[in-house]
């Protein structure tokens, strides 16, 4: 399905967070809970990964299965809409993974691109959506969502920015050390 992270893009999402080290992730979408754990490969010592999920029905699930992983202790798990959730979280992020509702993805990332740090890497999936993107169709709320996404995000100086044509499209920002 389209919704859960695949082994290569787990084995992508593991290797940037070795790399980054990050003290603080933010993921948005959690779905199972495996790109989380994949995310959480690169913690540090004391780190901590916030993932936030609305879908209440895979809760139990979910916990049970953090429940069993060595990093249990490191991982908050909010379920709500994570629109309401960002905005009273009181940290600054070095990673940060948005996977959920596509026509949020603009919404989301404004939400976040203040709770990052300089330096600090933000992950966008399926930014490619099946190549679709490059059909307009107004009655397709998540097509029209990661449009306006990738409209907006081309032109925001904050961020360097790539594309990775990994399975749907892996967006890339390094957020830009301030001046």
């Amino acid at each position: 399905p389209r919704m859960l992270s695949g082994h290569y893009q787990g084995r992508v999402l593991s290797m940037l967070s070795k790399m980054i080290k990050p003290h603080r992730i933010l993921e948005v979408g959690t779905f199972t809970g495996y790109a989380t754990l994949c995310l959480a490969e690169g913690l540090t010592e004391n780190g901590l990964i916030h993932t936030i999920d609305i879908n209440t029905e895979l809760e139990e699930m979910v916990r049970n299965y953090f429940m069993r992983s060595d990093v249990n202790k490191q991982i908050t798990y909010h379920i709500g809409n994570a629109l309401d959730i960002i905005p009273d979280l009181d940290e600054i992020f070095d990673f940060v993974f948005i996977d959920a509702d596509k026509k949020n993805n603009l919404n989301y990332y404004n939400l976040i691109i203040d709770k990052v740090r300089s330096g600090g890497l933000i992950v966008i999936d399926n930014v490619l959506w099946d190549g679709k993107v490059l059909q307009p169709d107004e009655a397709d709320l998540a097509t029209s969502g990661i449009q306006d996404f990738n409209r907006a995000i081309k032109s925001d100086q904050r961020i360097e920015k790539l594309i990775l044509p990994v399975r749907d499209g892996l967006f890339l920002a390094l957020k830009n050390e301030v001046k």
